[in-house]
């Protein structure tokens, strides 16, 4: 396979989407937005934030924390820059769901579940201006369902790329 038929680096004569992929593509984006902000909401409704189930100092707790920053508390205060990088992020995405479909469905789910969790965050972003985080490990930072989809569809990614480019 030559290096311009992997599925990440299509030739820019490839023919975009048809429709029925693009529906697929927003169906798992949406799936992955739905579980997203109800896992968020469920949290927000039941803990103070600020608190955790069973406590803060559980192995794993459901903590209800807002975060106004980006991975790991970084840029923390920064909403605008991070509501525009994130708008771009979920535009790039779809633009490239669009107009170079990757013709292996692990590289295109991947990309699906990177929007997904984008959006998801994006609504946080765009209605507070903070991302609810509630997944809390002792030893890492807090995380949500976006976060995690948005995690395993890079990883996949990358994964996915580093065994095409051994193939080769």
């Amino acid at each position: 396979m030559d290096r311009m038929d992997s599925p990440m680096t299509a030739a820019p004569s490839r023919q975009p989407a048809d429709a029925r992929r693009i529906a697929i593509a927003l169906g798992i984006a949406a799936i992955v937005v739905l579980i997203d902000q109800v896992t968020k909401a469920l949290v927000r409704d039941a803990l103070p934030e600020g608190t955790a189930w069973p406590s803060l100092d559980a192995w794993l707790a459901i903590s209800h924390l807002e975060n106004s920053g980006a991975a790991f508390g970084m840029l923390q205060g920064a909403q605008a820059f991070l509501l525009v990088v994130t708008v771009l992020g979920v535009a790039g995405v779809f633009i490239y769901l669009w107009r170079f479909p990757p013709s292996q469905p692990l590289y295109f789910t991947a990309l699906s579940l990177i929007l997904g969790g984008a959006i998801g965050n994006l609504i946080d972003r765009a209605a507070k201006g903070t991302v609810t985080d509630f997944i809390d490990p002792a030893y890492y930072p807090a995380f949500n369902i976006a976060d995690s989809t948005i995690v395993c569809g890079v990883a996949t990614i990358l994964v996915l790329s580093f065994l095409e480019e051994r193939r080769q």
